[in-house]
């Protein structure tokens, strides 16, 4: 069930599942909290898992006007006191691994433990790390024509074979409209400060077959996290969320370690 909170000046949408530690999910770029529906079931056994639409994304509510990267940063800080707690585990998939990058570093105090996944590191841009990002910047520019190009980049041929469906999960973006234009802007900030300056206990979570962020961009974020772990998950394309769940929920409860509960 969707509820919302106020948290500074946006209106934030959000579903709340399960209990134990507080654990929240942060989507990409063209997402929202829906990329995690298949996901939450598992970690709901072992946490208040909260997932959230952030600014210009879902039925989220705020300013109409470009957000910086720190911006939405801001906004979980105040979102997770909000919800009434002072800390939180914080998993983070594509560019809500970039947002929970920047949390770590503007609000270190606010974050338990840290799960990137099919991420880049700050403060680098995407288009320095990633060698198709001129060819993936075209696909997003023309949708809706683009939309069954585009899911090749997120999920594997394989997947999407299985599910015909997402094929045309971009089918509805519309580029050019105010709040996408607002939010391709957002994701282009970043901070002064990068990965390194990290203090959270750390995991970095790639997909083997990841067309959007190379697996070796991800995985060499962990040489430049003090203490982090890595894992490479095999035949998983950019969405690991949606592609393998079960698997991505092993690790996390692995890594997070619950009252010391197995997956």
């Amino acid at each position: 069930m969707t509820d919302f909170v106020q948290a500074g000046e946006v209106r934030i949408a959000f579903e709340r599942t399960g209990q134990g530690p507080a654990l929240l999910l942060m989507h990409g770029a063209e997402a929202s909290r829906q990329m995690f529906a298949a996901l939450v079931p598992h970690l709901a056994k072992h946490f208040t898992v909260i997932a959230y639409d952030q600014r210009d994304c879902g039925e989220t509510e705020g300013p109409e006007r470009a957000a910086t990267l720190a911006d939405l940063a801001n906004d979980a800080h105040q979102f997770i006191r909000a919800m009434g707690f002072k800390r939180a585990h914080v998993f983070g998939s594509s560019f809500g691994g970039r947002v929970a990058q920047a949390l770590a570093l503007l609000h270190p105090r606010a974050i338990d433990h840290l799960v990137l996944a099919s991420t880049w590191p700050l403060p680098r841009p995407y288009e320095e790390l990633c060698p198709d990002a001129r060819r993936l910047a075209a696909l997003r520019q023309g949708l809706p024509g683009t939309a069954e190009e585009l899911a090749t980049w997120f999920f594997p041929e394989a997947f999407l074979q299985q599910r015909p469906e997402l094929r045309r999960v971009f089918a509805d973006a519309r580029p050019a409209s105010a709040r996408a234009a607002r939010r391709a802007a957002t994701v282009a900030t970043t901070l002064d400060n990068g990965v390194a300056d990290i203090v959270a206990p750390t995991l970095v979570v790639a997909g083997e077959l990841d067309r959007v962020v190379p697996p070796t961009v991800t995985l060499a974020m962990a040489g430049r996290i003090r203490g982090a772990d890595a894992v490479l998950l095999p035949a998983i394309g950019h969405v690991t969320a949606m592609q393998a769940p079960e698997v991505l929920a092993q690790h996390i409860v692995r890594f997070l370690n619950p009252a010391g509960v197995k997956a």
